[in-house]
């Protein structure tokens, strides 16, 4: 079961439970794989909407990989994210405000 208060976020692939978390070293490797802008400027795109699906499967990976995963963007696009595209963007707007939010903030 994902810890919220440890910005864990549980994420469901082909039925198997996975959990999910943007560590310092993901946050910065999904920087690199953004490629321009900031962080912040992936934050105002999930505040505003504008998000794409490559930020959805960039976050993903991110914070799967920061969970344990072994797995890269090529496996996740293989893979049954339960809920569909709907909900891998609610997992992916849910990692980025726990990891940017002060647990008892909010």
């Amino acid at each position: 079961m994902a810890n919220p208060w440890a910005g864990e976020v549980e994420v469901m692939l082909d039925g198997e439970r996975h959990v999910a978390k943007l560590t310092l070293g993901t946050l910065a490797e999904l920087e690199a794989e953004l490629g321009e802008g900031s962080l912040l400027d992936l934050v105002r795109r999930f505040e505003s909407g504008a998000f794409s699906t490559r930020d959805v499967l960039a976050l993903l990976v991110a914070g799967l990989r920061g969970g344990g995963w072994r797995g890269g963007a090529e496996d996740l696009r293989a893979v049954d994210i339960a809920g569909g595209p709907i909900e891998a963007a609610r997992i992916a707007a849910q990692l980025l405000a726990r990891a940017f939010t002060v647990p008892g903030s909010a």
